[in-house]
């Protein structure tokens, strides 16, 4: 039997991009969690499942991260477990989340320490309040590259401002915000059935 036959519905790669290996699965998640900072990540996803990989499109993408937003977890992970499941069933989620959480694991143990006997080093402090700064100009780059195609009308931009309002300046729970804002937003983006064209009945006309 074929390794096309053996493949069931969950392992199919998306249109295009063919059989994508687990070690490409790996290592792109690998490079990602390795070389992204804080909110950038998400610069960094889209740039390379989207951009360099191609292996998701632009509303592929959106589906796959407001998932990864909605689910417990950071959404880095959360993208790596849906995008490796989603070319490679569950060994590429699998893959996917080693590679997404191996480096910034072992990162995080050899700075933990290094901080611990360092945090009073104003090199190390200023060095901290750069790379922070540097995730959110990250962040705002990909909202920007994001929002110009999704927020189109003004209910998008209306749902955005409400979370926003919510969260930055009531200070509501986001889990409470997911559980009002979300169904409201899915009821109101639901799709609708388009109404049948009425076709107009024939008029008897006077037989001459």
């Amino acid at each position: 039997m074929s390794d096309a036959a053996k493949s069931g519905p969950g392992n199919a790669a998306p249109a295009g991009t063919g059989r994508v290996g687990i070690g490409e699965i790996f290592l792109t998640f690998l490079v990602i969690g390795a070389t992204s900072f804080g909110g950038g990540v998400v610069a960094y996803l889209r740039n390379s499942l989207v951009t360099t990989k191609k292996w998701l499109d632009e509303d592929e993408f959106m589906v796959a991260l407001s998932i990864s937003q909605a689910l417990p977890g950071l959404n880095a992970t959360n993208m790596a477990i849906i995008v490796g499941d989603r070319l490679r069933g569950t060994v590429g989620a699998i893959a996917g989340f080693i590679g997404m959480t191996l480096p910034g694991g072992l990162l995080v143990l050899v700075l933990g320490i290094a901080y611990a006997s360092n945090h009073d080093n104003p090199w190390i402090t200023a060095a901290l309040a750069g790379v922070g700064a540097a995730s959110v100009g990250l962040l705002a780059a990909i909202t920007i590259q994001i929002g110009k195609k999704q927020l189109v009308h003004m209910l998008d931009l209306t749902l955005v401002i409400v979370t926003v309002v919510l969260v930055s300046f009531v200070h509501v729970s986001l889990v409470w915000v997911l559980l009002t804002v979300g169904p409201v937003a899915i009821f109101l983006f639901r799709p609708r059935k388009e109404k049948p064209h009425a076709v107009p009945e024939p008029h008897d006309h006077p037989v001459d």
